[in-house]
């Protein structure tokens, strides 16, 4: 389950307002407030929860629940890399261990 700290703590750290984040989630900003406001797990319906979470995880934020393995122990948020933007199946990779020939010619391969 998480927390209102931890919903205020990956919308910090994926450099989201408040409003930008309810409306990923499709929830008004008075709601995301309560439930960032909540003191232990995250008060609030299910679904609403669930969104906030997915939008979160969409922007890159990795929850870490309270029984994880970490340093310090304890609940908290991590923001994972950016992924990179999908490749062209068209577009044409050359390494250049393969710009130069290392056989003589006609020896095939």
């Amino acid at each position: 389950m998480l927390s209102g700290r931890q919903i205020a703590a990956g919308r910090a750290l994926a450099g989201l307002t408040q409003v930008q984040l309810a409306t990923a989630a499709n929830i008004s900003v008075p709601t995301l407030k309560r439930m960032e406001a909540s003191e232990g797990d995250v008060v609030g319906l299910r679904n609403n929860v669930s969104a906030v979470q997915h939008a979160l995880e969409t922007a890159g934020i990795t929850f870490i629940d309270d029984h994880a393995n970490s340093a310090a122990g304890g609940p908290g948020v991590r923001l994972s890399a950016s992924p990179k933007a999908p490749r062209s199946d068209d577009e044409t990779i050359q390494y250049k261990e393969y710009l130069n020939p290392d056989a003589s010619f006609g020896s095939g391969g």
